[in-house]
């Protein structure tokens, strides 16, 4: 019998990728960062990658409204198309930059700023590229509203060592802190695990985890 060949297997990675940013723009909860017009959301993930996190937490509160971020539309569609299946109204999508981020919401309106599992960039001259230096903490702190919350998921100690530091040295309070999220009494929606973090934890690694506050 002569073996039956799929024609995806065929298909040059390049070519793949571009099929999954076709699948980005044709999806009706999924934005470039020029077509989303400035709408206030409660929570929002910043670099979201497949925004499963994102995802499961809209599923679980369909009052609230969330916004997913992250600047590689070929990994944001995984998450629309599953938000899409899952019937999930209150979630959207959007390409764009961490740093266009005050652009793309209202000021003082969101509740939660989720960070999860950013690239560390460990040489020292790269500190500044870091989505936990003081320039990110201020554009959180000017979307978060006066009880909003900014989390913080990372499996590398350094970068969360260094991360903690620029919250209390730009005025943040820290409200709930663990080196071991996973293995801590916290809240079972913070232990909702990401595609990477799904992929860590199986090798061994820890989960570290802050919530912090601006607001006094």
């Amino acid at each position: 019998m002569t073996e039956q060949l799929n024609p995806d297997d065929f298909v040059i990675s390049r070519k793949r990728k571009k099929y999954k940013f076709a699948k980005f723009h044709n999806a009706e909860n999924c934005f470039e960062f020029d077509q989303w017009q400035q709408q206030a959301v409660n929570v929002l993930e910043l670099g979201a990658g497949t925004a499963a996190f994102s995802v499961e937490l809209a599923s679980r509160y369909p009052d609230k409204t969330f916004a997913a971020v992250d600047v590689k539309a070929d990994r944001l569609q995984k998450g629309a198309y599953e938000a899409l299946e899952r019937g999930l109204t209150n979630i959207s999508f959007i390409r764009a930059r961490a740093d266009q981020i005050v652009d793309l919401f209202p000021p003082s309106s969101l509740t939660e700023v989720w960070l999860t599992f950013p690239d560390p960039f460990p040489r020292d001259r790269s500190a500044r590229r870091r989505m936990t230096h003081g320039l990110y903490l201020e554009k959180y702190a000017s979307l978060l509203n006066k009880r909003g919350h900014f989390f913080l998921k990372h499996d590398d100690p350094r970068f969360f060592a260094w991360s903690l530091e620029q919250l209390v040295g730009n005025g943040w309070h820290i409200q709930e802190l663990s080196f071991d999220l996973h293995e801590s009494e916290l809240s079972s929606d913070y232990k909702i695990k990401t595609t990477y973090e799904t992929r860590w934890l199986d090798e061994g690694l820890k989960t570290n985890f802050v919530n912090a506050t601006k607001g006094t």
